[in-house]
Order: structure tokens, then sequence, then C-alpha cells
């Protein structure tokens, strides 16, 4: 269903565009449209794909709030350890993970994560579903 209405809205926008200035407002907002066409349309090429992306918006929300206070974190490897917590919680909250759980469960196996197959273990939907 979506398919048709995206072809009348291309199509239309493709009809107007040459009776528009470049320069215009409008002029600039077909333009803008058909460059950014393709990502515009990507989510019908799969019929589970939401149109919307507002679960993904909405959790990195808080980080777009706080980014303003984490301009200050002392240095670059404070400032992506703060990015790298940030993206473990919300991975949990993703996938239903209570997050304080998956951070006390994590903290007590870090330390004793030696290779690369130890620290996958450690991802939040590796966690025992008992403990989420």
């Amino acid at each position: 269903y979506s398919t048709h209405i995206l072809d009348a809205i291309y199509a239309l926008a493709l009809a107007q565009s040459p009776g528009i200035v470049p320069k215009s407002l409008l002029g600039k907002a077909l333009t803008y449209l058909r460059e950014q066409w393709p990502k515009l349309i990507r989510y019908v090429e799969n019929g589970t794909w939401d149109i919307s992306n507002n679960p993904c918006e909405n959790a990195i929300r808080p980080f777009v709030v706080g980014r303003r206070s984490w301009l200050f974190s002392d240095t670059v490897a404070g400032a992506n350890a703060s990015a790298n917590l940030y993206s473990l919680i919300e991975t949990c909250k993703a996938g239903g993970i209570d997050p304080y759980r998956y951070l006390h469960w994590l903290f007590q196996r870090l330390p004793l994560a030696r290779t690369v197959d130890d620290y996958d273990a450690l991802l939040p939907w590796k966690m025992p579903p008992d403990l989420r």
C-alpha cells in the first residue's frame, strides 16, 4: 500500500520540478526530496521493516540531551567509556533486559574475561534468561 502512495508523491515532485525555481525554498525542498528518495523508500524493500524509526529516535534522545554535559569529559577515553556504557544500557532496554541486573551480572564476570569469546559471552543478549 505504501508503495503506491510513495510513487504518487515522487511523480508529483518530478512533475512540479520543471516549473520551480531551484534556489527557491520549494525548489530546495524538491531537490532534497529527490536526493534523499532512495533512503526514504528503503523501508518498502522488506515487509517487516517499520515505516517509523521512532523507537531508534527515542532510544538516542537521552544521549542527545546529555551530550552537552558530556562535552566536559576529562579525557577521550572517559567520553568513550560513557558512550560504551550508554550503548550497553540502551541495548538492554531494546532487548527487554533490566539494565541494572545486566550491569550487576556483567561487572561480576568482566574481571574474569580474557579472550574474545569471553567478552562475547558477556553481551546483553547472552545473559541467562532467568537473571534478566
